[in-house]
């Protein structure tokens, strides 16, 4: 076979087309990118400005060596570039088929031309290679360099490209006409350009010298003055009067940075010069004082109120705090000199976000520890602005705050630990005191680890000082201190509340088991003892407090006065009913007494005992909320009981029995449990949802029912806010309506679905009750009604002052005194005790991990 000279081949036109640019795109990109390189830096140059920022030799030697570098690229790429056929293209179009059949196509035959049934077969050849040759697909070109690029530069210069066209301008690329000889600038004779860049931190705008007319210029201190010069060099020349170092002349300079460091003129000689008068405008320093008094909690935290100003804004302040010897009461343990010690040096408070050139903050920081707590030193306030000028307030005089002692135990050893640190000099006179104050630890220590601890303190003391006491070995020692006075004054109302009840449970118990009248008569008067120091304490807690009125303390004082009285009272009947054997009498007169005190500590610290019609709504919902949840919880147990059929009855472990309420109420038999829990208490009083003889669906009925008085008598009519509270406890009363029927059923799982929907619902309606309240008091501001007064006084659960609006959230600091720590501390280790008991259920253990997680 030989190959025709030339043949009309059945190729679609397109695919050959695009197979041929294919190539020569191939062959370019192969040829030229090292200039397609080199011309995307150049312009990337341009885009960005950078020929702006350099001397104009250094753009004129750039551009030379880039416009050689792309022109020698051009040269190579010219000399390998390879300008693909129409022969090329169709003999790689053929590549990409089998059996080459375009090459078939121009064949012919040879051999057996005149043979018929040969030429048959070869024409069936043909015509095979024809459709195959129909259904040819473009060939995708090669376009990959890394052989030829290794180093990826051709990316580099694509992505400074894609930098100059975001973030640069083609207005840049203009001003290069004006840098290069006989351009713009030269044809139209000598310019110049020029700015003033005032320093950042001012917040003032920069300005463009050419389009200004005036000739007096106002700069801020620390300036930056540009100057740029064209043309011809040395046509234009600079004087100028405002650097600390001015220069004359320089014609020969081409750019000049000014910075401004005083007033003067700035001058430019030559062909459309001009000249300026500027004014220096100072940058102040910030001014700093004392606004306020300083204040002390109880707890040791310092507040000081303070007011800085600056013409820019303060970046930073500090407080330098040093002792003032000559005001020290140099008695007892202050007669010698004090050890040498650093200034204080804190940091003040600044701004987060807003205008800082005039501000007022508080200076809020802790020292109860310092050596220097409660003793008289000198407060200095500084202030520095951007600048790094400083001001400072004149010194402020005062006692530096610090903790406060109440119990004199605590009182005494903070003053040796005072002592002590004041020089180590008191070291043996120290150990002598604490000698003395422990002396008979049964009349002043109430806790054995306390006494203990400080006998520790006091023998490694005592060893210290036998072999010279080093600075280290005295801190040790001085925290050691203030960890036993801590624990004796935060441990005395916590102390005074667990005699009490240890008394009143030995009394209880020494009458059911009748115990002889002397023992009686000395228990007796345990609690009485018990009992008073409780109160003391109590009425000391809320003189520390310092949080309320004058006549809210003196009514307080009245309050604990009343029920002081009436424990007397109440004591004395029941003394007076165990001398004449009446025990039945007694142990339910003790109960009363029990229950007095539980009331007489929940009420402590709630001054205001009106309520508006919105609160005592607000209270009702709450309750029933309560007892939903106690519902809930029984059926919850109830379900549990159906897959644990051989449990046993009753009250086991954690499992608080049937009345769904707070506490050990009933047994699961419906005997009578041991706890007072609010489930008996609500029994006793015949309120919905109590454990009383009804069943769980009878219960879930009357808890309905009054919801629906609740919600029939909800404030708020008209509102939106109260309109969707009474949808809300309208989805609450259908959710309990579905429960009730679930359980009437026996199907536990949809009823304790359905009551969780209650539950939710009911809380939607008190949060748009509470809203409902709070928009209602602010259209009423400031009647001064007694409602209006009492509401002022009230105060929410946690004994913290509402809103000043009436809302529930409390503009008051939620951590009000030691005591909420200790609190919280003891629920924390409650919640972590009972999520390690794996016998609890599943889902009750979740719930406290969650707890865990979140706190």
């Amino acid at each position: 076979m030989t190959a025709k000279p030339s043949m009309h081949l059945p190729i679609p036109r397109l695919s050959l087309l695009a197979t041929h640019l294919g190539m020569i795109a191939e062959q370019g990109v192969r040829a030229f990118w090292p200039m397609f390189s080199v011309v995307m830096t150049a312009l990337a140059a341009l885009l960005l400005g950078l020929h702006d920022l350099v001397p104009i030799e250094a753009v004129w030697t750039a551009g030379a060596g880039a416009v050689l570098s792309a022109a020698v690229a051009l040269a190579w790429g010219a000399r390998r570039f390879h300008w693909p056929t129409r022969r090329d293209a169709l003999a790689r179009l053929d590549e990409s088929l089998p059996g080459r059949p375009i090459q078939a196509l121009t064949d012919a035959q040879t051999i057996g031309a005149s043979d018929p049934a040969s030429v048959a077969l070869w024409q069936a050849h043909q015509r095979r290679m024809s459709e195959r040759a129909a259904q040819a697909e473009p060939v995708k070109p090669n376009l990959n360099l890394a052989a030829r690029d290794p180093f990826a530069l051709r990316y580099a210069a694509l992505l400074l490209a894609s930098v100059g066209v975001l973030f640069g301008s083609v207005w840049h690329v203009k001003s290069v006409t004006e840098l290069a000889p006989g351009g713009a600038a030269l044809a139209n004779g000598p310019s110049w350009e020029g700015w003033v860049e005032p320093p950042r931190y001012t917040g003032l705008p920069s300005l463009y010298l050419n389009d200004l007319d005036q000739d007096t210029l106002q700069v801020p201190e620390g300036s930056r003055i540009t100057l740029r010069f064209y043309g011809e060099v040395g046509a234009l020349g600079l004087a100028e009067t405002i650097t600390s170092a001015p220069v004359e002349g320089e014609g020969d300079a081409v750019s000049h940075d000014l910075i401004v460091a005083k007033s003067g003129s700035v001058q430019i000689d030559g062909p459309g010069g001009k000249a300026w008068a500027i004014q220096m405008i100072t940058d102040q320093a910030p001014q700093i004082s004392v606004a306020g008094v300083i204040e002390a909690e109880a707890g040791g935290q310092m507040s000081l109120p303070f007011t800085a100003s600056d013409d820019y804004g303060v970046v930073s302040g500090k407080a330098r705090i040093e002792l003032d010897l000559a005001g020290v009461d140099r008695r007892y343990g202050l007669t010698g000199d004090p050890e040498q010690r650093e200034t204080l040096v804190v940091d003040l408070p600044m701004p987060i976000a807003g205008d800082r050139r005039m501000f007022t903050e508080d200076f809020l920081e802790d020292f109860s520890t310092h050596p220097w707590a409660n003793l008289p030193v000198s407060i200095t306030l500084t202030a520095e602005d951007a600048k790094g000028n400083t001001g400072e307030a004149m010194p402020y005089g005062a006692s530096l705050p610090g903790r406060r002692f109440f119990d004199p135990l605590a009182a005494a050893i903070i003053e040796q630990r005072r002592d002590l640190l004041w020089t180590r000099d008191n070291a043996k006179r120290v150990s002598q005191l604490l000698r003395a104050i422990s002396h008979r630890p049964e009349d002043v220590f109430r806790s054995e680890t306390v006494y203990l601890r400080l006998r520790f303190t006091l023998r490694r003391l005592e060893t210290f000082t036998e072999f010279g006491l080093r600075p280290e070995q005295r801190d040790e020692i001085a925290q050691s201190l203030w960890d036993v006075a801590l624990m004796i004054e935060d441990g005395t109302l916590g102390d005074a509340l667990e005699r009490l009840r240890e008394a009143r449970e030995r009394l209880a118990e020494a009458m059911k088991n009748g115990a002889s009248d002397e023992e009686i008569a000395e228990l007796m008067q345990e609690l009485r003892e018990a009992t008073e120091q409780y109160l003391q304490q109590l009425q000391r807690q809320a003189q520390n407090n310092g949080e309320q009125s004058p006549q809210d303390q003196q009514n307080a004082e009245n309050q604990m006065t009343l029920n002081q009285d009436d424990l007397q009272r109440m004591m004395d009947r029941i003394q007076e009913l165990m001398e004449q054997g009446r025990m039945a009498e007694a142990e339910q007169a003790l109960r009363e007494f029990q229950e007095m005190m539980e009331n007489m500590q929940m009420a402590q610290g709630q001054q205001g005992q009106g309520q508006s019609e919105g609160q005592q709504a607000m209270e009702g919902l709450a309750e029933t909320l309560r007892n939903q949840q106690g519902l809930s919880d029984q059926a919850f147990r109830d379900l549990q009981e159906q897959f644990n059929q051989g449990g046993q009855s009753g009250q086991s472990q954690q499992n608080e029995g049937r009345n769904g309420g707070q506490g050990r109420g009933q047994s699961h038999e419906g005997q009578q449990g041991q706890g007072q829990g609010n489930g008996d208490r609500q029994a006793q009083q015949g309120q919905p949802g109590a454990g009383d003889q009804g069943t769980l669906a009878d219960r879930q009925q009357a808890l309905r029912n009054e919801l629906q008085r609740q919600q029939d008598n909800l404030p708020g009519a008209g509102t939106p806010e109260g309109d969707a509270a009474r949808d809300s406890l309208g989805r609450a009363g259908e959710a309990m309506e579905n429960a009730e029927d679930a359980l009437r059923q026996n199907d536990m799982a949809e009823a304790i679905d359905q009551q969780s929907e209650a539950m939710e619902a009911l809380r939607e309606g008190m949060r748009s009750l509470g809203e409902a309240m709070a928009q209602q008091n602010q259209s009423q501001p400031g009647q001064g009604s007694e409602e209006g007064d009492m509401r002022a006084q009230n105060r929410d659960p946690l004994g913290r002052q509402q809103g000043s609006t009436g809302s529930i959230s409390s503009e008051d600091n939620m951590l009000q005194g030691d005591d909420v720590y200790r609190r919280a501390r003891e629920l924390l280790d409650e919640i972590r005790r009972r999520a390690g008991e794996g016998e609890r259920p599943e889902a009750e253990l979740e719930y406290l991990k969650r707890l865990l997680e979140r706190f």
